[in-house]
């Protein structure tokens, strides 16, 4: 009688926030994965301290410090490498893993069974149950960037864009261009023997770059509706700078690297501009909000004590 596959489930952080905690429980209590490793690149003293803790209590927790932020795909390469599950989930910091859904994934994987290479990704969803944008997406060309940056697929006709969290659901897996790191799972083996995640990406598209190549290996890419993780996103205490940054950075990195005929890569850098102004517009939009939402979170605490303290004094 063959032996249930074991799931791995590997997840890179680096200065997170609070959410890292719930993340990790909602792994730890999850039927269905047997092993999780957690590559810490950095967080503060009272969180490391705690997922100590955490992993002292349980086998089943493997914890690395790495002692710097290295990135996420270099991450993710390390965490993989000391895993022993027939099957790696990629899974963010931020990400909560509700019951049910690593069996669901592992039962996906079984309908796979006569797929040489292939890779599934999970709907990503907000907190109140709509589907984020990322989780399941087009080919990234040049001319499909361009598009979903500037909005053009409106207004010009074969203009597509990228994102595809807007059309209806299948009832079952799909074929998909590319599904999101975020969370993603493959036989561990497969993952290891084509490389991993690309290196020279630092954080962001390395995931665009996977789903490609396994597509040019003759291999496939699916999305599962059925397996829903609530990802909070935004909880780094990074600067949204920082992120947009380095997106831009990978999205020219992959241009550089499947697009190397001199007319193309003369179209790539005239997207430089174009793709650094969209994304660091994006970013002072979120600094901006963060600013507004930790204004009004004051505001709010200060008339909460002053209520209590016009109780207190109306009781005396």
């Amino acid at each position: 009688m063959t032996a249930p596959a074991r799931l791995s489930v590997v997840t890179v952080a680096w200065q997170t926030g609070p959410r890292l905690l719930e993340a990790v429980a909602s792994i730890l209590a999850a039927p269905g994965v047997d092993e999780f490793v957690l590559v810490n690149h950095g967080n503060p003293p009272e969180l490391i301290r705690a997922l100590r803790a955490m992993a002292s209590n349980t086998d089943k927790f493997v914890l690395i410090e790495t002692g710097g932020n290295l990135g996420f795909a270099k991450g993710c390469n390390i965490g993989a490498r000391r895993t022993n599950g027939d099957y790696v989930l990629f899974l963010n910091p931020d990400a909560v893993l509700a019951p049910g859904v690593a069996s669901r994934l592992k039962a996906s994987a079984a309908e796979l069974k006569d797929e040489a290479l292939w890779a599934i990704g999970a709907r990503i969803t907000n907190a109140d149950g709509t589907e984020q944008r990322g989780g399941r997406r087009g080919e990234l060309t040049p001319a499909s960037a361009l598009s979903t940056f500037f909005a053009l697929d409106r207004f010009l006709p074969g203009m597509r864009n990228l994102h595809y969290e807007n059309r209806p659901l299948s009832e079952a897996m799909e074929p998909m261009p590319v599904v999101s790191g975020a969370a993603l799972m493959m036989r561990r083996d497969d993952f290891l023997a084509i490389g991993g995640f690309d290196e020279r990406y630092f954080l962001h598209v390395e995931d665009i770059d996977l789903c490609r190549k396994i597509r040019e290996r003759g291999g496939s890419v699916w999305f599962e509706p059925r397996a829903n993780i609530k990802h909070y996103g935004g909880t780094s205490h990074s600067s949204p700078f920082f992120v947009e940054t380095h997106k831009g950075l990978g999205f020219v990195k992959y241009f550089w690297k499947y697009y190397p005929g001199p007319v193309q890569r003369l179209a790539t850098m005239a997207l430089i501009g174009p793709i650094f102004a969209a994304l660091w517009g994006r970013a002072s939009y979120l600094r901006l909000r963060g600013w507004a939402q930790a204004a009004l979170h004051r505001r709010a605490v200060v008339r909460r004590l002053r209520r209590l303290k016009a109780h207190r004094a109306a009781r005396s």
